[in-house]
């Protein structure tokens, strides 16, 4: 799959958004290991943490339909500027995605981008192996 055909993609994406709020549309096409493209957009709700990224969207979409490795996202947004995921997809992103690899596209137009790893994106991310310890840990500023 060329970056061209998975903006493209992000830009349709983007026509669906639900932003009566902020007015603000954002589509993403996610690009699987597989071959498949999933797409999404934000859908606003009034109570704005409620509310679920076009990144995130396209996720729970490709894992919902038994998808866990990822190989690219395409962003676009209506803001006339690369558009980075934001904190939380950038989280999700890790959880099925080789940071290293994984390619994020932000996307003005099919030709306009630039392509970033999501390792540059989301330094020090909190990923599976941080829970894996044979260690007990107490509480700062208590004995055991």
């Amino acid at each position: 799959m060329d970056y061209q055909s998975l903006i493209a993609r992000a830009i349709e994406a983007k026509q669906s958004a639900y932003a009566p709020y902020s007015n603000f549309r954002v589509g993403a096409a996610l690009l699987t290991k597989s071959g498949k493209i999933y797409t999404g957009c934000n859908v606003e709700n009034v109570s704005f943490s409620a509310t679920s990224c076009a990144e995130r969207t396209a996720v729970c979409k490709a894992v919902s339909e038994g998808e866990r490795e990822f190989a690219a996202i395409a962003v676009n947004g209506d803001n006339k500027d690369y558009l980075p995921p934001c904190g939380i997809c950038r989280q999700v992103l890790a959880e099925f995605c080789d940071m290293e690899t994984f390619q994020v596209i932000l996307a003005n137009d099919e030709q306009d981008y630039q392509v970033v790893t999501l390792d540059r994106l989301l330094p020090g991310a909190f990923l599976a192996e941080n829970l894996k310890s044979g260690e007990s840990h107490s509480p700062p500023g208590k004995e055991v």
